[in-house]
């Protein structure tokens, strides 16, 4: 039964991907990363639970999506230089981000 609600989880995460927006029952507004104070540790990016997968790697940039993002504290919990922030203002991701996050969402459709 777990495993068909991690199944459930990802194809909303597949959802959001496709559609490019945030799921509609979230309250919280998506965090962000303060590049200036970020360490590149990755570790946000490992606590991050799956059935988000807001954060990747962009090379020298750690970035959360904010249409991947629940607003949920997993991330900030992980981050040990705390630069992890609330993003009240956040902007709509650019394509050639979407671009890369379609190549490594690993079979969504």
């Amino acid at each position: 039964m777990e495993n068909n609600a991690s199944s459930a989880a990802l194809s909303g995460r597949a959802e959001r991907i496709a559609s490019r927006s945030r799921g509609d029952n979230w309250k919280k507004p998506p965090r962000r990363i303060e590049k200036s104070e970020c360490i590149t540790c990755d570790s946000c990016l490992r606590g991050c639970p799956a059935e988000f997968g807001a954060i990747f790697d962009r090379g020298l940039d750690v970035v959360i999506i904010p249409e991947l993002c629940s607003g949920c504290p997993a991330c900030v919990l992980e981050c040990p230089v705390d630069c992890i922030y609330v993003d009240e203002d956040w902007t709509p991701t650019d394509d050639s981000m979407w671009n890369h996050i379609e190549l490594t969402a690993g079979g969504t459709s």
